[in-house]
């Protein structure tokens, strides 16, 4: 007992609480909004939706992993980076024999269902922190040739592979969340300001093919009905619900479960992609601004133990996981505005579904991990030793 008690003061020491007491309040936030969001939907008798109850284990049994993962050694973790590249390869190859797509998103086939519950997977979002592992390890190990046209060549490879793998699936919107941590990563580890520019001038170049060739019509219609919503009333539809329930919310909002458009179900998947119409239109401009602060400390928060990192790998990883939420906020706060096109991007903490909030997790337990071991060990461990790598000579 004496062990135990002392394991705990020891945790409770070494921890960031800060950021995981932030993490559970923001979930606790996102789970009331969500019951919210899906009340009108329960059946008689019934208490809790299935999404209420998928987030709800997704994120009890993610702050269980992120407290384990919190315990063991970044560097031992980074050393199974051949091992999450794999199995995160892998994991992908099976969604694209296997892959089915849900209901609520017919023309993606980016879920695995486990097993007969009914329950399903999306393996880009677990891919997500594995990208973050292996790229930021990847970054370390050629951060001395970072100016050569080969290093970028592969740096570039690595990223090619999880954005590929999740377009064939249909997973649109993971892709670009993988393409913004690939550049967001890239500059953070301080890569030349000319191969950005050259990249954007590339992208510049094939636009035209990407939207001929590669983008579905519903894409090009989402896009479209931006500039041209009289055109596509339909495509428009879930927007224009959107913003208009925000909009009602004013800046105290209509009460907790008595939003108008919240509660007719007015608004389509507002528990998930639209969750930020729920919060706009019953919290108002108070509500919204709360749920953005509870986000930006976390990403803030993150970044800040990136910066007090003492190896360059681990700077990396945490600078990849701030950019990660980064963008899906900035993503799915816009399309609820009408500023950008829906491409099924969810709101982090705060959309019901059980893959994004496990991986989101799993990504916390990361950087808890960095931040506890970076409390105890010795500044003269400036770098990993002993890890073979095929990027360097």
């Amino acid at each position: 007992m004496y062990r135990i008690i002392n394991f705990i003061k020891e945790f409770i020491r070494e921890t960031d609480k800060f950021l995981l007491v932030l993490c559970t309040v923001t979930s606790a936030y996102g789970l009331l909004m969500v019951y919210s969001a899906t009340k009108p939907t329960l059946s008689d008798g019934a208490v809790f939706s299935r999404d209420f109850r998928t987030m709800l284990i997704a994120v009890g049994a993610g702050l269980v992993f992120a407290i384990v993962i919190s315990l063991l050694d970044y560097e031992f973790i980074i050393k199974l980076w051949p091992l999450i590249g794999l199995f995160c390869v892998g994991i992908m190859i099976v969604t694209l024999i296997w892959g089915k797509a849900p209901p609520a998103r017919p023309d993606a086939r980016s879920w695995l269902v486990i097993g007969d519950t009914g329950f399903y997977l999306q393996p880009s979002e677990l891919v997500k922190i594995g990208f973050i592992i292996t790229f930021g390890f990847h970054l370390d190990a050629v951060k001395d040739t970072l100016d050569k046209l080969g290093t970028m060549f592969l740096l570039c490879v690595h990223a090619a592979i999880p954005v590929l793998l999740v377009i064939i699936t249909g997973d649109a919107g993971s892709a670009l969340i993988f393409i913004l941590m690939f550049v967001g990563m890239m500059f953070m580890a301080g890569v030349k300001l000319r191969y950005f520019a050259a990249g954007a001038a590339i992208v510049a170049a094939i636009s035209p093919l990407v939207w001929i060739y590669a983008l579905k019509d519903l894409q090009k219609n989402r896009i479209l009905a931006l500039f041209y919503p009289e055109l596509y009333p339909a495509v428009i539809y879930q927007q224009d619900m959107g913003i208009k329930a925000i909009g009602s919310g004013g800046f105290w909002g209509s009460g907790l479960f008595k939003g108008t458009y919240t509660q007719s179900s007015l608004v389509p998947e507002n528990q998930n992609d639209m969750i930020f119409s729920v919060i706009g239109e019953e919290l108002g401009f108070v509500g919204a601004i709360t749920a953005i602060v509870l986000i930006t400390l976390i990403i803030a928060r993150i970044i800040n133990t990136g910066k007090k990192s003492r190896d360059n790998s681990t700077s990396n990883m945490c600078y990849g996981m701030a950019i990660m939420l980064a963008a899906q906020v900035i993503i799915n706060i816009g399309m609820a505005l009408k500023l950008f096109p829906v491409v099924g991007i969810t709101l982090p903490f705060f959309s019901a579904g059980g893959s994004s909030n496990l991986s989101v997790y799993l990504g916390i337990g990361l950087i808890l991990s960095i931040y506890r071991y970076n409390q105890t060990k010795q500044l003269d461990n400036l770098r990993l030793i002993g890890i073979r790598t095929p990027f360097t000579e």
